[in-house]
């Protein structure tokens, strides 16, 4: 296990970033599950494969490859699932987390049918959000006294690198791309959400521009970052961004129930509408020509 603290200098985003004049505009379709009220897509891959899970009270991971053909995915003997990120490689590599029957929740990483369950040492709460095509994973562990700790894993050799950040107290980190450029979010003291990048040595905070909190999600290897950010009145609402510019994502059936969570290279969008605690749509969203 490796330690790593970082002693950075936060640059926070002015929230006059400039906005693209001709920002992307993207194709959404909408995802059920068969005989299901409940979906959500987390992550995306090069190939347009997407990891997921269904089921409000009891979650059961998956794969899909639209339109609608979906591969069960669940942790050996688990009680609940969910697949959260897949990576690129010819035999793709998932990660998410999983509960077993004493209600315990653990991360995992699977490929090619070899299942890995990471649980950052001495821990007993564990999801890791995000995977490259390195064998890395980025997660958090919950401590006892219900802070998050990110953290980087790497699959060979089994190690850790938790992730120091600035005057934070609680974080996640949420996904990474194949320079280990990670991104995730962190609570301040109201505990409200904002997000930050790690990149080359440098911390970023990330605000979008006006909104009361800032949850960032997903980054491709172009170093385009999505999420979700809530404004005043409790709206949830997708974003990308990209080279200083914020662009904000609804999908057209759920405006203010947005939540965005993955990104691929091809800035395919993947997430899900928030309509309920019973009812979840997901959504996928390609970029027009």
């Amino acid at each position: 296990m490796k330690r790593i603290a970082f002693a950075l200098t936060a640059l926070v985003l002015a929230c006059s970033a400039l906005f693209a004049q001709q920002p992307t505009t993207y194709t959404f379709t909408d995802v059920t599950y068969p005989k299901d009220t409940f979906v959500q897509l987390l992550g995306v891959n090069n190939k347009g494969t997407i990891a997921g899970y269904h089921g409000a009270t009891t979650n059961k991971g998956f794969t899909l490859v639209l339109p609608s053909s979906f591969t069960a995915e669940n942790y050996p003997g688990s009680a609940q699932t969910q697949v959260l990120a897949i990576n690129s490689l010819t035999s793709p590599g998932t990660s998410g987390f999983y509960i077993d029957s004493a209600g315990t929740t653990h991360g995992f990483e699977h490929c090619a049918g070899v299942w890995i369950k990471v649980d950052f040492p001495g821990t007993t709460f564990n999801q890791v959000l995000g995977i490259n095509n390195n064998a890395q994973g980025a997660g958090y562990y919950q401590d006892s006294t219900g802070n998050f700790h990110p953290y980087i894993y790497n699959k060979v050799g089994g190690v850790f690198e938790e992730l120091y950040l600035p005057n934070t107290m609680s974080a996640q980190a949420t996904a990474i791309n194949n320079a280990q450029a990670i991104v995730g979010f962190y609570l301040d003291g109201s505990n409200n959400a904002h997000g930050w990048e790690l990149i080359n040595g440098s911390y970023i905070t990330l605000n979008y521009p006006g909104a009361a909190q800032t949850m960032a999600t997903g980054i491709n290897n172009n170093n385009e970052i999505v999420g979700t950010f809530f404004d005043s009145v409790g709206a949830s609402h997708g974003f990308t961004y990209i080279k200083g510019v914020w662009t904000q994502i609804d999908d057209p059936s759920g405006i203010g129930v947005t939540i965005l969570n993955g990104v691929n290279d091809n800035g395919e969008l993947v997430g899900f509408l928030n309509i309920s605690s019973t009812v979840n749509t997901g959504f996928v969203a390609t970029v027009n020509p």
